[in-house]
């Protein structure tokens, strides 16, 4: 190489692929001193694929294993990933044993990658129309007529379903030339304006243009109207500004006469991009509040344990005032000019504890969550990277956000499994992830919880995080008193009407006669769990999965709750053909129902995922509730987390046998957690709340727990018997799933993985393989094998290996097509 010779620059992209590398480019002479990391980029990846990607690395090194191709565009003027956020995208790979590109799939919102749609247009070499069709001939000429075209609009213009033979045909006839059209799905929203032209901020010629306008109302209204928003003579900024064009339409002024001021150059129309959230308050004044004694001292106990320790586990009994101590924490870490991400497990909690976080902190907080659009996702991850918002509040994926100095995260019910994701990978837990977000930026977390899980406590019992309690609620507000009803004796002394004990239904009578609010909770949707037939036993079940179809009675459907099928409800049955079909079970549907009749002046609202779907369901039905306009709430276990309602002064747990019975070594934890969160929506300001428990096992240990709140016996009854079984956490589990549409196939492959593993890490390690609760959903069968690892094995090395095994039996023929899920840590 010449002295001088300019060196060609490569790049490493990471790709949202299930690949282990990243990917080598080759970076285009004039792009060389622009290339950095963090930079997203378009970049070709085989023979079809177009992708967005995102810059790792900058080098002179081209890959030795293949031909480097060239960037095909690079999207951004500054870096909108961080360098850290890469970091930590690796480390979830690494830890979760998946691959970083599926981490990044999971963590770029879909506006921030490019979109490739196929579109048509005229070969400017074909020069033999003559060869050409009718058909093909008017199709032709449109496209060479309009430039390009997709298939849709070819669809359209030929007035057929599908267009593809006459497409295939122009092709072979070297007529018209298919490409992939490159989109940035990200559009900003615009706003189009109106302005009076600059001349006429003098008020001589503004009384001039009144005056000519006199005999032309229509126009006039136009200009009075603007003048009515917008003084120009006092306030000539405010004309620079404008006023929106749609405001004339809304008071039903003409649009034509508009359209002949602007013509006249009286009015100019732009355009400007605004946000799509509420623009900020300029008169906006936070509000604030006063920390009790009990508040404060925990507030000062959790500073001070920050001193020594990085996590500190708040333990504040339900309704104790948490948030109010969160607020103060948030405070001082933005008056020191740090970030802060505040973490909740569903998107339903949001909505109420943002309005009050806008009161105190308006437009700095910024929301992030999968009901907001690809647009409004990509707004928030851009106004981070600029410092609009200095404080997130969001659900798990807010933790791969790019932030650059966080300074406190807190997650609030931390012991939720909402903050698991489940599928696909990377299958990480968000709480896990933020704790080491926070050690890569040297950040404080606060866990909150009135029933913390049982490795958190853990960790503050062993010393590794710090430890605060919080056992008085705020105010004057007491904790509830909690009722257990015999369902076993109610139903022998006859005192059951449907599912509803004659005790339950006259407190919620009672309760609805007193002018307050009750919940009732049933942890299961829909209207009946199955449809049974009464002569020979028939059940209806999904014909992809191995689940009795549920049925909701609003759409008149059988509906699998794995796998989305649906299907109209059945009249006969499908064995027998007798018509003695019945529902079976209570959902919430069903209670809902059922307690019309029992109350029938009772306003009654469910809320469960089918009621919530929509952005707007929660906040309205949250609306309803604070305004008094609902009498009885059903709900699942959305109801249980962190919701504060005013008048809500009963609760009612209707099955809590199905809580506490589930086969899973985390039953009783999550049982007490569950009922629990729910009681506590009970009596939260001074009147003292009331729950009842339906349950045929009164005399349960756990039953005694939860009524003295006594969340310490519990632990020490389960630190026991984990200690004993190997759970954690004195163990770390990794579940294997194995998948396949044959049965056959699948078991199989788990017995030979299971001797393999039992072999390579012995039996004590290695349990199953062994059917799941449901052996089939989606078609495909499922083996579990579980990996239980005591404390003290080097996990990464461990990992490592297990990666290498399952690698090597990916390319035996017996393994062919069967997929094979790694799940560290799991539920």
């Amino acid at each position: 190489m010449e002295i001088g010779e300019e060196k060609t620059v490569f790049v490493d992209a990471l790709l949202p692929l299930p690949i282990p590398r990243y990917f080598t480019y080759r970076v285009p002479r004039e792009w060389a001193e622009f290339v950095q990391s963090g930079l997203r980029v378009v970049v070709p990846f085989g023979t079809k694929k177009v992708l967005t990607g995102v810059i790792v690395s900058v080098h002179h090194n081209p890959p030795k294993q293949y031909q480097a191709k060239y960037l095909l565009e690079i999207l951004d003027d500054s870096p909108l990933v961080t360098s850290s956020q890469i970091a930590l995208f690796q480390w979830v790979a690494d830890y979760y044993m998946c691959y970083p590109g599926e981490v990044f799939q999971v963590a770029l919102p879909a506006g921030l990658k490019i979109s490739s749609q196929s579109k048509v247009q005229a070969n400017p070499e074909f020069s033999s129309p003559e060869t050409l069709t009718d058909k093909e001939l008017a199709l032709y000429v449109e496209i060479r007529d309009k430039g390009a075209l997709t298939y849709d609009e070819l669809a359209k213009f030929a007035e057929v379903k599908s267009p593809y033979h006459l497409i295939k045909a122009l092709v072979g006839k070297d007529a018209v030339i298919i490409f992939d059209e490159l989109k940035d799905r990200y559009t900003p929203k615009v706003q189009r304006k109106v302005r009076l032209v600059t001349a006429f901020e003098d008020k001589l010629v503004l009384t001039d243009l009144i005056q000519s306008l006199e005999e032309k109302p229509k126009q006039l209204a136009i200009l009075l109207h603007y003048l009515q928003y917008i003084p120009v003579l006092r306030s000539p900024e405010t004309n620079q500004k404008g006023l929106a064009k749609n405001s004339f339409s809304q008071v039903g002024l003409s649009e034509s006469s508009l359209q002949t001021l602007v013509k006249n150059e009286v009015f100019e129309i732009f355009d400007i991009v605004v946000s799509r959230f509420d623009e900020a308050d300029e008169n906006f004044v936070p509000s604030t509040f006063t920390l009790n004694a009990p508040q404060e001292k925990a507030y000062h106990s959790i500073l001070s344990q920050f001193q020594e320790k990085d996590v500190v586990l708040l333990h504040g009994i339900t309704g104790s005032g948490k948030t109010e101590i969160y607020i103060k924490l948030i405070q001082e870490a933005l008056a020191n000019g740090d970030q802060v991400l505040y973490l909740l497990p569903e998107i339903a909690l949001t909505t109420q504890i943002v309005v009050r976080l806008k009161r105190i902190f308006g437009e700095q907080v910024g929301i992030y969550h999968s009901k907001f659009s690809d647009n409004e996702r990509v707004e928030v991850w851009k106004s981070i990277v600029e410092g609009k918002y200095p404080f997130v509040v969001g659900v798990r994926s807010s933790v791969f956000l790019p932030f650059k100095n966080l300074g406190l995260i807190i997650i609030d019910e931390e012991h939720e499994t909402s903050f698991k994701q489940a599928d696909p990978a990377p299958r990480y837990h968000a709480r896990d992830v933020a704790i080491v977000l926070a050690h890569q930026q040297k950040a404080k977390v606060l866990l909150g919880s009135a029933t913390p899980s049982m490795e958190t406590y853990y960790q503050a019992k062993q010393d590794k995080y710090g430890l605060v309690v919080l056992k008085e609620r705020f105010g004057a507000a007491q904790l509830p008193a909690m009722h257990l009803i015999d369902t076993k004796y109610a139903n022998r002394m006859k005192q059951m009407k449907g599912g509803f004990s004659v005790d339950l239904i006259e407190v919620l009578a009672d309760n609805l006669k007193q002018g307050k609010q009750s919940l009732l909770f049933q942890n299961r949707r829909g209207y009946s769990p199955y449809l049974q037939c009464q002569d020979c036993d028939w059940i209806a079940t999904c014909h992809q999965c191995d689940v009795s179809l549920t049925y909701h009675a609003r759409e008149q459907e059988l509906r699998c709750h794995y796998c989305g099928h649906h299907e109209s409800l059945l009249h006969r049955c499908g064995a027998c053909g007798s018509a003695q079909l019945k529902t079976m079970g209570y959902g919430t549907e069903k209670l809902e129902e059922e307690l019309q009749l029992h109350l029938p002046d009772a306003r009654v609202a469910r809320m469960d995922l089918d009621t919530t779907r929509s952005k707007t369901a929660f906040t309205s039905l949250i609306t309803e509730i604070q305004k008094g306009q609902v009498d009885i709430l059903v709900g699942t276990q959305m109801v249980a987390k962190g919701l504060d309602f005013d008048g809500l002064s009963l609760v009612a747990i209707f099955d809590a046998d199905k809580i506490i019975n589930f086969p899973d070594f985390r039953a009783h934890e999550r049982g007490f957690q569950l009922i629990t969160q729910v009681a506590g929506r009970a009596g939260r300001r001074e009147v003292q709340g009331q729950v009842y428990i339906q349950t045929n096992q009164p005399t349960h240990r756990l039953f005694t727990y939860i009524q003295e709140g006594n969340y310490e016996q519990l632990y020490a009854d389960e630190m026991i018997e984990r200690e004993g079984y190997h759970y954690p956490p004195f163990t770390r589990l990794i579940k294997l799933v194995m998948r396949h549409y044959e049965a056959r196939n699948v078991e199989s492959a788990a017995k030979d993985l299971g001797q393999l593993l039992k072999a390579k890490f012995g039996n004590g390690r290695v349990l199953g393989p062994e059917k799941p609760l449901i052996e089939r959903i989606r078609n495909q069968y499922a083996m579990e094998i579980l990996i239980k690892l005591e404390k003290g094995v080097a996990l990464a090395a461990f990992k490592k290996q297990l990666r290498e095994e399952l690698d090597t039996l990916s390319t035996k023929p017996a393994f062919k097509g069967v997929q094979i899920i790694v799940d560290v840590d799991c539920n």
